[in-house]
């Protein structure tokens, strides 16, 4: 039976109910969370141990892998633990913490991934210039820009979300606190914060999108000048699955906080949030760092130092 609170505390819902195919359904977004966190955990590992990955790709990519593992571990332990305890509780600071750290992140990775496709583009456009645009001053510089540069404006909407009072007896139907969805549950006029919140997506989601969809489009084009069929079939399958996968990212994000709250519903809300929350960052590893050839050759000689170990 679940355990309701009477306190101020809100009420999360959870993604699953206590139905067969909630049932059957819940192993399997657990082992995607668990999949997620060990496949950037290993990318995280590789690149920090092998100094041949030392280089500003394979800087970004840590820092890549670090936001997700820090993005599933902040929405996917509460929620497995009101699901399995029935404890769906959450306090209005341990909601706001998660509305903070979570757009910290989600905002971090958009230009983070605005950044890798820019090194990419410098890489083959500029090579002679590469060690220069793309040093690792400008790195770092990148990375905290990534991380920092909306921290007053996240902490802002954090705040101001829970200053909102409720309806539904502050019960969310959701599987963490997330700012769009207490917004869509407020009793009060939200229309002056839903358009500034609509202004920062804009500067957070379609900016970045748009510098990453000219990236690869340049970089498509100089592969069509420069390159052979078989290196162009190469090129446009990676630059595919790493646009398809930024495309999920940035297209369930744009639904959810650029939608208007009177055409939201909980059980479609749920499901995009999903997405970005949970999906793709078990991808993440499996298309940026796991599918790369000189990450391959690193990987299979950690797993042949180990087993040399193994066997002295």
């Amino acid at each position: 039976m679940e355990k309701r609170n009477t306190s101020s505390d809100l009420i999360l819902l959870g993604f699953f109910k206590q139905t067969r195919p909630h049932l059957a359904l819940f192993p399997v977004v657990l082992t995607m969370a668990i999949a997620s966190l060990l496949g950037n955990t290993l990318s995280l590992l590789l690149i920090h141990q092998y100094h041949w990955l030392h280089t500003p790709m394979y800087f970004l990519l840590s820092q890549l892998s670090l936001m997700d593992v820090m993005l599933v571990s902040i929405t996917v332990p509460r929620m497995a633990a009101g699901f399995l305890t029935g404890t769906k509780s959450i306090s209005p600071t341990g909601c706001g913490l998660q509305i903070f750290f979570f757009l910290i992140l989600g905002g971090g990775e958009c230009f983070l991934l605005a950044a890798m496709s820019y090194d990419r583009y410098v890489c083959i456009y500029h090579p002679l210039q590469y060690p220069v645009l793309m040093s690792q001053q400008v790195c770092l510089r990148r990375t905290l820009g990534s991380w920092s540069l909306r921290v007053a404006d996240d902490l802002m909407q954090a705040v101001t979300t829970l200053s909102f009072s409720y309806c539904s007896a502050h019960e969310i139907d959701h599987f963490f606190c997330e700012a769009p969805v207490l917004v869509h549950l407020a009793c009060a006029d939200t229309s002056v914060f839903e358009y500034v919140m609509c202004i920062c997506c804009v500067l957070m989601l379609l900016v970045p999108f748009s510098l990453i969809l000219t990236s690869y489009s340049l970089i498509l084009a100089a592969v069509l000048r420069k390159c052979s069929i078989e290196a162009l079939r190469k090129a446009f399958a990676t630059c595919s699955s790493h646009f398809a996968v930024v495309g999920l990212f940035y297209g369930a994000a744009i639904f959810i906080y650029m939608k208007s709250k009177s055409y939201r519903s909980a059980a479609h809300d749920k499901v995009v949030s999903a997405f970005y929350a949970i999906f793709t960052p078990m991808l993440n590893p499996l298309i940026y760092s796991l599918r790369n050839s000189q990450v391959k050759s690193t990987l299979r000689k950690c797993v042949g130092q180990c087993v040399a170990l193994n066997h002295e």
